[in-house]
């Protein structure tokens, strides 16, 4: 039996009295990769973030293992879209995946051989042990992804939140990271990717959540992600579908 370990209920979110969520309900189980599937301005960055507690929500309510997301932060990691870092900040790769223990440390509080120990684990999980000490700018699109995903086991994350990481990846390095979080799947990670490509969507993922402001629909790929249901999210931007899909 599946275990839920995000529960969406009533959501609701506004930008200047303007809904950008209505009324959502959906849940999350355990150990499952979702693709969050929309047109632009469906509101799916957002959907992360009021998962994250990010953006704040003017009605309903989201557990994340049975708590409010405060008390569960250390578990949840978010890798947002590319355009949000500073790529010309001189920081290592390792500079950067050690940051995933800062959220389990006090104030001032040094990072130790332990700390330093499992940062390497996570990169070599990755296969991004030999980028090491190289910077992060110098790095190719899919490495990193791969730093930040690295970033995030180093971290102890339960659930990533991946915000389009596929952005400006080739296809070789974007089925590389796919494998990757298979991997991690199988030691009951979640993964939850924003995603575009509707021609990879039934390869990549376990589920699909389908969102244009409220959840169209939700559940197992196989089933949900269907010519009826991608007509319902995506209406008159669906034709050029037709060229590029046999569902």
């Amino acid at each position: 039996m599946s275990e839920t370990i995000i529960d969406i209920k009533g959501l609701n979110v506004s930008y200047e009295k303007k809904n950008v969520l209505n009324n959502v309900y959906a849940h999350i189980d355990k150990g499952y990769s979702y693709g969050v599937i929309g047109p632009n301005g469906a509101g799916k960055s957002t959907f992360f973030k009021a998962i994250l507690g990010l953006v704040e929500y003017t009605q309903g309510n989201i557990t994340v293992f049975g708590e409010n997301v405060e008390k569960v932060r250390k578990k949840l990691a978010y890798i947002p879209q590319k355009d949000n870092f500073d790529w010309d900040f001189p920081a290592t790769v390792v500079d950067i995946v050690l940051m995933g223990r800062y959220p389990h440390k006090k104030i001032f509080q040094k990072l130790n051989h332990h700390d330093k120990a499992m940062a390497f684990e996570a990169m070599d999980k990755m296969q991004i042990g030999e980028l090491a000490n190289r910077q992060i700018g110098r790095l190719s699109g899919g490495q990193q992804q791969r730093v930040f995903i690295a970033r995030a086991l180093c971290q102890e994350a339960e659930i990533f939140f991946l915000d389009e990481p596929f952005a400006g990846v080739d296809v070789l390095t974007e089925e590389k990271i796919i494998q990757n979080i298979n991997l991690l799947k199988e030691t009951g990670k979640t993964f939850v990717l924003v995603h575009h490509d509707l021609t990879t969507v039934q390869k990549y993922f376990d589920k699909v959540i389908l969102i244009n402001q409220r959840i169209i629909a939700f559940g197992d790929t196989s089933t949900i992600f269907t010519q009826e249901n991608l007509s319902r999210c995506y209406g008159s931007q669906l034709s050029i579908l037709h060229k590029i899909l046999e569902l």
